[in-house]
């Protein structure tokens, strides 16, 4: 794929985002053999644009981190993508409606890391030797693409779907947990809609960011000592609405919420 193709769709997918509007998934409109691999040299290009915009990498994403749903889309390894700053919003803060397509969320342990992990061969075990901090998170994923429809490469040009994200205010070392044992629960105006624990992210949460550093080797990049990353899904997606008032509870990490405006 060329570098004026690869421009294209970044600038297609971006506008989604940018004009707030549903667009059809990039294999429906432009480029219907798009690879995984294209789809990454399409986020690359994404990212390329958006630092030059003068945003900033808070760290990387990883995404279909349940091996329930890498089976579904028939992949090994999870994908990822990159949280900037404009996408941050405050605890107890407000997301606005208008400012998104069809946002959904979910509840995630973010890790915030100590040292530079450089890839292959990383394992868990080492992500937690070089993590200096782990703290709880909602994400808010809002795909471009009409009703959350897409193949994976799309998925990945799209930057993992990702959009908005609240960082709890609880900060703890990862010596005080068993994180794949840490339970989390998402409430919507009072009600459990969605729980999990730390393990249904490929077993324990460390592991996806161990994943993460060996497959930003395959690419000569890495993961860089005070990016704040967040480590997949524990519990199911949940779309949003207005007057939502959401909470997530994490096991010893305490609770990070949110409400929904218009």
């Amino acid at each position: 794929m060329n570098a004026t193709t690869i421009k294209e769709i970044a600038n297609y997918v971006v506008a989604g985002e940018v004009e707030k509007r549903e667009i059809k998934k990039v294999t429906a409109q432009l480029k219907p053999d798009l690879t995984v691999e294209e789809g990454y040299l399409v986020q690359q290009e994404l990212v390329a644009m958006k630092l030059a915009e003068g945003h900033k990498i808070v760290g990387p994403k990883m995404g279909l981190t349940s091996k329930a749903k890498m089976q579904q889309m028939n992949v090994n390894d999870p994908i990822y993508g990159y949280v900037f700053d404009y996408m941050l919003i405050e605890n107890g803060g407000e997301v606005s409606l208008s400012d998104l397509i069809h946002p959904k969320v979910e509840a995630e342990i973010a890790f915030i890391i100590g040292e530079d992990i450089v890839g292959p061969g990383v394992t868990g075990a080492q992500v937690l030797a070089k993590t200096q901090s782990v703290l709880p998170a909602l994400e808010i994923i809002d795909s471009r693409y009409e009703n959350f429809n897409f193949t994976l490469p799309d998925v990945v040009a799209d930057n993992a779907s990702t959009s908005r994200v609240v960082f709890g205010t609880t900060v703890k070392t990862p010596d005080q947990f068993e994180l794949d044992l840490v339970g989390a629960t998402l409430s919507i105006n009072g009600e459990i809609r969605e729980l999990g624990a730390g393990a249904a992210v490929l077993g324990h949460p460390a592991n996806a960011i161990a994943m993460l550093a060996n497959m930003l080797a395959r690419k000569g990049d890495k993961i860089r000592k005070g990016n704040v990353i967040l480590s997949g899904a524990i519990t199911g997606a949940v779309l949003l609405q207005e007057g939502d008032v959401v909470s997530g509870k994490f096991d010893g990490l305490g609770e990070v919420s949110f409400t929904v405006t218009n």
